[in-house]
């Protein structure tokens, strides 16, 4: 079995070079039209840092979204116009970059991002919604896990890498540099959720995928969704429509 291939996705989509560009292009302008705060530092290196973009009023509560890219690539400034849809519902959203690797493991990016959801926590008031795809669907199924005091009462991992021990055996790996015994801590799937989760994953998706989004709705015994004709780049750009299933989904 060629696990390269497996967790390919952009030979798989067509078009897929072209996304990237179209993400920034959107999230730029997005930022240029909304009040927020941009580059807050929630930690000591350069790329721990959020943008945060505000509703008008008071927010009711703050979502966090968590980008992906195998823990390899992208930062926050790709995403900034998937805060529409909880925007238009009253909701703060929190956008946080994060150390890649090789300069750092999986299990060091899972603890940034929980400092950067305590940070956003301690500047907006209220529940806490936390969103990620693939990579930061792995990243917020972690934060499931973890006891937020009552504050958390939503999680909604995207295309979650739920079981990171395939990845042992990519070559995706030579940067990773997981061993199996942080692929094994990793796994959301060897873990217990802490608040409601619903799974969401596209049903045009890779078939890993559509296995690693059942693996852990099973072991959660919690609510998943395949949105029918979504791949692995597109299932997230209904976060834009404040009607979409999915925003309805993270904020329900």
């Amino acid at each position: 079995m060629d696990m390269d291939d497996r967790f390919a996705n952009g030979a798989y989509i067509a078009g897929a070079g072209d996304y990237p560009e179209k993400w920034a292009g959107l999230a730029a302008a997005f930022r240029d039209n909304t009040r927020c705060e941009l580059d807050v530092a929630y930690g000591p290196t350069a790329r721990q840092k959020m943008d945060i973009f505000y509703p008008e009023g008071t927010p009711l509560g703050v979502v966090m979204f968590v980008h992906g890219g195998y823990w390899l690539a992208f930062d926050k400034s790709y995403w900034s116009h998937l805060a529409t849809g909880p925007l238009a519902h009253g909701w703060a959203v929190a956008i946080p970059s994060y150390d890649l690797c090789p300069d750092v493991h999986v299990s060091e990016i899972t603890q940034q991002i929980t400092g950067a959801a305590k940070f956003a926590a301690q500047r907006i008031d209220g529940p806490m919604r936390f969103a990620g795809h693939s990579a930061g669907g792995h990243l917020v199924a972690r934060l499931a896990g973890m006891d937020w005091h009552g504050r958390l009462d939503r999680v909604l991992p995207i295309s979650p890498v739920s079981d990171l021990t395939p990845l042992l055996l990519t070559s995706m790996n030579a940067q990773l540099r997981l061993s199996a015994q942080e692929a094994f801590a990793e796994s959301p799937v060897n873990m217990m959720p802490r608040a409601p989760v619903t799974v969401w994953v596209g049903g045009a998706e890779r078939p890993v995928f559509l296995e690693q989004a059942q693996e852990l709705a099973d072991a959660w015994q919690c609510g998943m969704t395949v949105s029918p004709r979504e791949h692995h780049f597109n299932v997230i750009e209904p976060l834009a429509d404040s009607q979409s299933p999915i925003v309805r989904a993270l904020l329900s």
